[in-house]
């Protein structure tokens, strides 16, 4: 295809009625609340994202605001400390087509990219916490059910991955643009709210801990649409969850961090299924 300035109307994708339907949940599903996951309405989701991105490409469609809400959330708990699941979501190829694209068309991409994702953390009860280059960070809050937060997480990222591929991708294969890919890594672990200054509503506020450096140690080692996460969450996800994703035995001795439990190497797994 030619690269076009104007087209007509987003290709919407279809729901395909061929793939199985959900089993009712058993009780272990229900405790869990695993049902979260399977209330996420797929098929609304991507038709959404397609209207945006095609919108921002043709129009210069600007999105709402989503961090706001993580934002006032870090206020109000400054110095608090708070057992979270870290995600790191990481735009693959950003390099190439910034040597491809004019700015203002790779600036409308990687925007679009970085609120899509964002959008899919809050539809999972996840925050944002920011926005680096081409790269989102969320985090699931798992002090009152880390189990919960561990499915929810994984569910997230499984559908980031949904959402590039069946929602963003066919909108900028209209335009003749690249497909673009995400390397999803996260970690489980303790992080406390920091506030670099004494002003309680205009000083920057963040997250520190090892959750936050681990999960972007992780994701930094992740393939394109590969999610990767720590045994800290891997232990914490429903046992159904669980087989899914298979231990990745390092060959190379590109992953050295240990564990601070067991002083073992840190182990991490990979999303198969």
């Amino acid at each position: 295809m030619s690269k076009n300035n104007e087209i007509d109307k987003p290709q919407i994708t279809k729901k395909d009625e061929s793939q199985p339907k959900h089993s009712t949940p058993d009780l272990v599903d229900m405790l869990l609340e695993k049902k979260e996951e399977k209330a996420i309405d797929s098929e609304t989701m991507i038709l959404e994202t397609q209207k945006r991105v095609w919108a921002a490409l043709k129009t210069g469609y600007e999105y709402s605001g989503v961090t706001n809400e993580a934002e006032k959330f870090l206020r109000k708990n400054v110095f608090s400390k708070m057992d979270m699941i870290v995600l790191y979501a990481d735009l693959v190829g950003s390099t190439t087509m910034a040597l491809e694209l004019p700015e203002d068309k790779l600036a409308i991409i990687i925007s679009s990219f970085s609120q899509e994702m964002a959008s899919v953390i809050n539809l999972y009860g996840g925050y944002v916490l920011k926005f680096v280059g081409d790269a989102v960070i969320g985090f699931f809050l798992a002090s009152e059910n880390p189990l919960t937060a561990a499915d929810k997480a994984v569910g997230c990222a499984k559908s980031m991955i949904t959402t590039i591929q069946k929602g963003i991708n066919p909108i900028l294969n209209q335009y003749d643009y690249p497909d673009l890919m995400v390397k999803v890594g996260m970690d489980f672990g303790q992080s406390i709210v920091v506030r670099y200054g004494s002003n309680p509503e205009q000083s920057n506020v963040d997250l520190m801990g090892p959750a936050m450096n681990i999960a972007a140690k992780i994701q930094s080692l992740a393939k394109p649409n590969q999610i990767l996460i720590g045994d800290d969450v891997y232990r914490k996800l429903h046992p159904v969850s669980q087989n899914s994703f298979k231990e990745i035995v390092w060959k190379n001795n590109e992953w050295k961090y240990r564990s601070r439990l067991t002083g073992e190497i840190y182990k991490v797994y990979e999303y198969v299924n």
